[in-house]
């Protein structure tokens, strides 16, 4: 099993636990707790921001000293209605309590006091398509470099319908030059529909170095430290994932693999 895919611990409480220690890179951190109702979860954000999304079910929140009440709405991620969420600074701490079974997504990176506690979501964010044919898929953004919210961290969603491509055209951000290119790390949360299928996704480099292709299962994490990402769903099977991108600063700029961006430029002429 290749080091870039991540399984679950288990199928209850911490399930994942990423840190820029054990992927060996410098920014992003990824937590997953599946919670029954009643039980809870509590940390400290130390130098890093987080992102709590609520992927499933419903929790009381605290958070930063204020008591944000219940959040939550969806049951199945794949009613693929906007996520509830909670913004909280670094130097902080939060606690959940689940009202029902859920699943709660920590996503870290580091913070530098710059933005206040807040609720992300569900007002704001719509389910909006992207690409053509089989590259359809949809995307909930949570916070991305439209939304002033965080100091670093780039937080979305992606529902891919069965039988199409996402992250494609590839594309690569591995490289701090901005506006041409940025350093971005990226991990990757998948879910599948049913749960009992698979899908793929390639991490490569354009000079061979690094190349590798994984058959990923519902509930896994794909991490990519650099290089291009692209996803596909098999037929019968829907994809989502969550995806947390941070680096040394907050914009999200990429090149696209030479060998597809005939792709790009092509659907840019016909939406021309």
């Amino acid at each position: 099993m290749t080091n870039l895919l991540r399984k679950p611990f288990g199928s209850h409480g911490k399930v994942h636990e990423i840190t820029p220690v054990s992927a060996g890179w410098r920014y992003v951190g990824f937590s997953l707790y599946r919670l029954r109702a009643g039980e809870t979860a509590a940390e400290a954000t130390g130098s890093n921001e987080v992102i709590l999304v609520m992927v499933e079910g419903k929790a009381q929140i605290t958070a930063a000293g204020q008591d944000w009440g219940a959040l939550g709405e969806r049951m199945d991620v794949f009613e693929k209605t906007p996520p509830h969420c909670l913004y909280v600074p670094n130097d902080q701490d939060w606690a959940a309590v689940a009202e029902t079974d859920c699943t709660i997504a920590v996503c870290a990176a580091p913070g530098h006091g710059g933005h206040p506690a807040r609720r992300i979501g569900p007002d704001g964010i719509t389910l909006t398509q992207r690409g053509k044919g089989t590259n359809t898929r949809h995307i909930n953004n949570i916070a991305m470099e439209g939304e002033d919210y965080c100091d670093s961290l780039l937080v979305t969603e992606v529902f891919t319908p069965a039988g199409h491509w996402s992250s494609y055209p590839s594309h690569r951000h591995d490289e701090d030059d901005f506006p041409r290119i940025t350093y971005l790390e990226e991990t990757y949360y998948h879910r599948l529909n049913p749960r009992d299928g698979f899908g793929i996704q390639r991490v490569y480099t354009e000079d061979g170095s690094l190349d590798e292709t994984m058959a990923v299962h519902d509930g896994e994490v794909v991490l990519v430290p650099r290089g291009h990402h692209p996803c596909g769903a098999p037929y019968g099977f829907e994809m989502y994932y969550l995806n947390v991108m941070a680096g040394p600063r907050r914009n999200w700029r990429f090149i696209p693999d030479p060998a597809v961006e005939w792709i790009m430029e092509r659907d840019a002429k016909s939406d021309a």
